[in-house]
């Protein structure tokens, strides 16, 4: 798997504009079009452009592996899943709010992941400690950064808690927060159970995303 190289461009596409859709609408669509991630995507068969975002952090921070367990948070519409499938993971599960359609070599569930049953679903899927736990999970933003930026925290604190539980010593935890850093109390709980805690932000994630992910390895228990 290749993401597009340096600088590409290719044809640029314009939409002409219709009377009943909005502006933002037809940026979103122009901006899609005009992307080489999801030409690359789309040119590799993989589910999104995002699939590159964890290749990439995969190539800075060597986090699969063939043989591991793997649980992916906030999959739809697959396309970590699909990454750490290619890339050799003997038990993958992945979890979101949203239908994904069946991906071979994964087992796909949908629910809350706050949902405690949910979870229970996810652990009896996993069938032992995970070696990797993903976490894309975001929630719907608001525009107002500080409340975005408290939620998608929230959401980190859960993956957190959760690969607390399941992971096996030495397993790595990446989850996605917003640029900002993570909040204090969260990096001091990584740093007490992670060897190694550093930040990334992909080349495929878009320079105008706030988004950034804290990358935890080399986990250690109690």
């Amino acid at each position: 798997m290749k993401g597009p190289p340096p600088g590409a461009r290719g044809l640029t596409t314009r939409l002409k504009t219709a009377k009943k859709r909005k502006i933002g609408s037809q940026r979103w669509l122009e901006r899609q079009l005009n992307d080489p991630y999801v030409r690359a995507a789309q040119q590799q068969g993989l589910r999104s452009r995002a699939a590159f975002k964890l290749i990439e952090l995969d190539e800075r921070f060597h986090l699969l592996k063939p043989g591991m367990r793997v649980v992916d948070l906030g999959a739809a519409p697959g396309g970590w899943t699909q990454v750490a499938a290619q890339k050799g993971g003997a038990r993958i599960v992945a979890l979101d709010l949203l239908p994904m359609d069946p991906l071979p070599g994964a087992i796909m569930l949908q629910g809350d992941f706050q949902d405690e049953a949910v979870e229970q679903a996810v652990l009896a899927a996993l069938d032992g400690p995970a070696d990797l736990v993903l976490s894309d999970m975001a929630p719907n933003t608001t525009g107002h950064n500080a409340t975005d930026h408290l939620r998608i925290i929230a959401l980190a604190e859960l993956a957190l808690d959760f690969a607390l539980k399941v992971l096996a010593p030495g397993g790595s935890f990446v989850a996605k927060v917003f640029q900002g850093g993570t909040e204090k109390a969260l990096l001091e709980l990584l740093k007490r159970h992670f060897s190694s805690v550093k930040h990334g932000k992909p080349p495929a994630s878009r320079k105008d995303s706030a988004e950034l992910y804290v990358v935890a390895t080399g986990f250690r228990p109690g």
